[in-house]
């Protein structure tokens, strides 16, 4: 009798458990579920110490130059960061002393700053230190960009940002769609005793490279390694491509007297590009832009005008 009346029951004791165990999950108490995303760390920016060119340009475009109480060599733009702010030295040559000297409640350092030493000392220091990724990509800068402005506690003007450089990475796409054949090119970082000292993948010569439609003509390898004169007559770039200013800066005359890089198609034309080098290299804010200028003196027969950034300045500031 017991286990008929048990068998007729069940059911509805399955549907009230279900009906019970739903409510407790909406109710205002209830626990959220282990795979949602906890609450953004909290920082006080109040006093940024800001070393990377594109991390520098990324806080000014967001309106927080007032923030910052020190930049490093790289933060070339704009022109008044270092002008204005206090320096601690080049990025890969950091001192923690300097930097902590500044008293600063945030430090944010691009990837591969240094020396680890410096890092690991700025890293134990009672100051929030965060290493920002340095992807060399349209979706990298994006991801940049969303990081720090996440991190000072501005994600709408982050939004705003990261909405214009996404207008212009989409008409970049278009200005690249016209490019059937794409050229070859050799990023020249410097000639070290006369030796060319190249770049290869995974670097933001790479980067910027493919982002103006043309091909990396030293592919093989990672990161800026120098190569034999042998190589570079194999690989037979259209173009070599150097920085404008600094202590790179490296003019026609100089890189086609090398008897090697003479020999090259790009010799034959004298195509030698040479662009500023946190504009070319920075992955910050104006990268599409960079990218644009360099399809265009690669492959002149280009249709392409103003990208929309510069056809309408977002004001992502306030």
């Amino acid at each position: 009798m017991l286990g008929t009346l048990l068998r007729m029951r069940f059911p509805f004791i399955l549907h009230a458990l279900v009906i019970l165990l739903a409510v407790a999950a909406n109710a205002p108490g209830a626990i959220a579920a282990s795979g949602s995303q906890p609450a953004p760390t909290v920082y006080d920016s109040s006093r940024i110490v800001s070393i990377g060119g594109s991390i520098t340009e990324i806080l000014y475009a967001l309106g927080l130059q007032q923030k910052i109480v020190a930049v490093d060599t790289t933060s070339l733009y704009p022109p008044s960061a270092l002008k204005d702010k206090p320096n601690v030295g080049y990025m890969r040559q950091l001192s923690a002393e300097g930097v902590l000297a500044l008293s600063p409640t945030l430090i944010f350092a691009i990837e591969g700053s240094g020396p680890q030493a410096t890092l690991d000392v700025l890293k134990q220091a009672n100051v929030p230190f965060i290493s920002v990724p340095d992807r060399f990509s349209g979706d990298g800068i994006i991801d940049k960009i969303d990081l720090i402005a996440r991190d000072v506690s501005v994600p709408r003007r982050g939004a705003c940002l990261a909405a214009a450089v996404r207008r212009d990475l989409t008409a970049l796409d278009t200005i690249r769609g016209q490019i059937h054949q794409r050229i070859k090119v050799a990023f020249l970082l410097s000639l070290a005793n006369g030796r060319p000292l190249i770049a290869g993948r995974a670097t933001a010569a790479d980067g910027i490279i493919a982002m103006a439609g043309a091909r990396n003509a030293f592919d093989s390898f990672e990161g800026y390694k120098p190569v034999s004169d042998e190589s570079i007559v194999a690989a037979k770039p259209d173009a070599i491509l150097a920085m404008a200013s600094g202590e790179h800066a490296l003019s026609a005359d100089t890189v086609f007297s090398q008897p090697a890089l003479a020999m090259t198609p790009a010799a034959k034309t004298k195509t030698l590009i040479a662009m500023d080098g946190l504009y070319l290299l920075g992955f910050g804010p104006r990268t599409a832009r960079a990218a644009r200028d360099l399809a265009l003196r690669l492959y002149p027969q280009l249709k392409t005008g103003n990208l929309p950034s510069e056809e309408h300045h977002a004001t992502c500031d306030q």
